[in-house]
């Protein structure tokens, strides 16, 4: 798997940055991997990356038919409690792209604007008389009409997107929920264990991640390195931790964390990749 971090153009003005901040796709040359680490969890999938734009995909489906593609973007409009669209209206003739969740997990559509999220799915002309037969979604067809032959993504995991900042600071809305969060690795604590530092708010205590021991066997990370990781956030309590994901920690580093992180939220990373937003566009 290459984890090199794609290189992008930054000659575009002001509001293309933006739009490239907020709209990153990653297309997923690999089947998107699913994994619970309980039987009510379900991560957030980690794509092997090459950057797009989401107007790429909307202009040119042609391209990404078939492919599992990881859209990290703002829902814009809830059609069903199982299809919504996004698109970025900062970038001019910008299409909205049908969502449908096919994941089999129920998902809550975020309350409040501006919160943005990640969709992993298959790219696909969307008719409604396919989608429904294969999915028993109890979709209403007139409200798709608009959307009929055009490219759409048929989603296999969905997450909330938030800052690592807001994670520390109003936690409880997010535990036990899929994430997939991005942040600059501010310390290294042990082989398995970092912060990310939200690095545009001040004041805000640094997010602890745990690499659970599934994913202990990826690529080293090093100090200062924009990483995107996909995981559940859980209060640190030692017990709870052990029992639900067999960590097995040194016990002077166990000691450190404990004494320093105990009963603070602690995000359980099931895979780490670079991030696919680049400095330019911050």
């Amino acid at each position: 798997m290459n984890f090199e971090t794609p290189k992008m153009d930054t000659s575009g003005s002001s509001s293309v940055k933006r739009w490239v901040l907020r709209s990153t796709v990653a297309v997923a040359f690999l089947s998107a991997l699913l994994v619970g680490c309980d039987t009510l969890e379900r991560q957030a999938t980690a794509p092997d990356q090459t950057n797009v734009s989401t107007e790429e995909v909307a202009n040119n489906p042609n391209r990404y038919i078939g492919q599992t593609v990881t859209v990290r973007s703002e829902p814009i409009a809830k059609i069903s409690p199982s299809t919504f669209t996004i698109e970025d209206d900062q970038f001019f003739g910008s299409q909205p792209i049908l969502v449908v969740n096919a994941s089999g997990q129920p998902f809550t559509f975020p309350a409040e604007a501006g919160n943005e999220i990640q969709v992993t799915g298959v790219v696909r002309n969307f008719v409604f008389a396919d989608v429904e037969r294969e999915y028993n979604l109890g979709l209403e067809a007139n409200a798709y009409r608009d959307y009929e032959n055009q490219p759409a993504l048929i989603a296999q995991s969905i997450a909330l997107a938030p800052e690592p900042g807001t994670l520390t600071r109003e936690p409880r809305q997010y535990y036990g929920k899929p994430l997939a969060v991005t942040g600059e690795i501010e310390s290294i604590q042990g082989v398995n264990a970092f912060t990310l530092d939200e690095d545009q708010l001040f004041g805000t205590q640094d997010l602890l991640v745990l690499r659970a021991p599934a994913a202990a066997n990826q690529p080293a990370i090093k100090d200062g390195e924009k990483v995107a990781v996909t995981g559940v956030l859980r209060p640190f309590v030692v017990a709870e931790l052990e029992r639900y994901y067999d960590f097995n920690w040194d016990a002077g580093i166990q000691q450190k964390l404990e004494a320093e992180y105990e009963n603070r939220p602690v995000l359980i990373a099931e895979n780490v990749y670079p991030s696919a937003i680049p400095d330019s566009a911050q």
